[in-house]
């Protein structure tokens, strides 16, 4: 696993391998070839709070960029203290495939396992 962390931060997004494989084939499957991918949260969820992990066009001016394995990662600064030193991982399994985020500053996630509270 390598981090990159933003020119401006000391802070990093961790992209697994396993998930930037992943990624890209969801860049193909939705005909979004060179977009990157927003990390953020929002509102919601049993525990307060829910990822935002979406494929998308462009950064916003005030996002943090973060590259690595081909993918980037955007995220806003207004997000950046509650997700920094996040690894963003992919699971696939019998019960589960999809995202998974392991996150430093989340004090517990849900039962539901699609919601946090910090």
């Amino acid at each position: 696993m390598s981090e990159i962390t933003s020119k401006n931060n000391t802070d990093t997004i961790t992209v697994t391998p396993f998930a930037a494989e992943n990624i890209k084939q969801l860049q193909v499957e939705y005909e979004a070839a060179g977009f990157g991918l927003r990390f953020g949260i929002t509102g919601g969820g049993c525990s307060g709070y829910k990822y935002i992990i979406e494929l998308e066009n462009e950064p916003d001016d005030a996002d943090l960029i973060f590259e690595q394995h081909g993918i980037q990662v955007f995220v806003s600064t207004e997000h950046m203290e509650k997700l920094k030193n996040s690894t963003i991982d992919w699971v696939d399994t019998l019960m589960e495939s999809g995202f998974k985020i392991e996150n430093p500053q989340a004090k517990r996630p849900c039962g539901c396992g699609e919601s946090i509270s910090f």
